[in-house]
């Protein structure tokens, strides 16, 4: 890869949003990345796959509701939110019950383009094959 060029960098949240720091620390490195111009997508898969919930309240543990980030990544140019299929069924969840997570297609008259993209097993473990850069939290 030349210098200088655009690496493809994965961000894998295998855990729940709330009861650890890995779900906010992944989101603040999502956010540094997209600022220095990265190819950035990230996986959702085992419990990681609830961070991505809709509805989230957070008043009865005490912990930051950051959910609602998730919805500004488009302002930042990260656009590819890639969510296992096998991880929602495990664990009863459906696309219905995820947030309505979008960005704006410059290319396409500012259209509203869904960013959350439902991906198998197979699919998964080629993006993270492909990806030049993977980091896991």
């Amino acid at each position: 890869m030349a210098e200088g060029s655009t690496k493809k960098f994965l961000y894998i949240n295998r855990k729940a949003p709330h009861g650890s720091i890995y779900a906010l620390e992944s989101l603040e490195v999502v956010l540094i990345g997209a600022a220095f111009e990265q190819d950035v997508s990230l996986a959702f898969l085992d419990d990681g796959v609830f961070q991505l919930a809709a509805g989230q309240d957070t008043s009865g543990i005490g912990s930051k509701n950051f959910s609602k980030t998730y919805r500004a990544l488009g302002d930042y140019e990260v656009r590819k939110l890639y969510v296992e299929r096998e991880s929602l069924a495990e664990r009863g969840l459906s696309e219905g019950d995820l947030m309505p997570i979008t960005y704006e297609d410059e290319d396409d008259d500012y259209a509203e383009k869904p960013s959350i993209h439902l991906v198998d097993r197979a699919e998964m473990a080629r993006l993270i094959r492909d990806a030049d850069v993977v980091l896991s939290f």
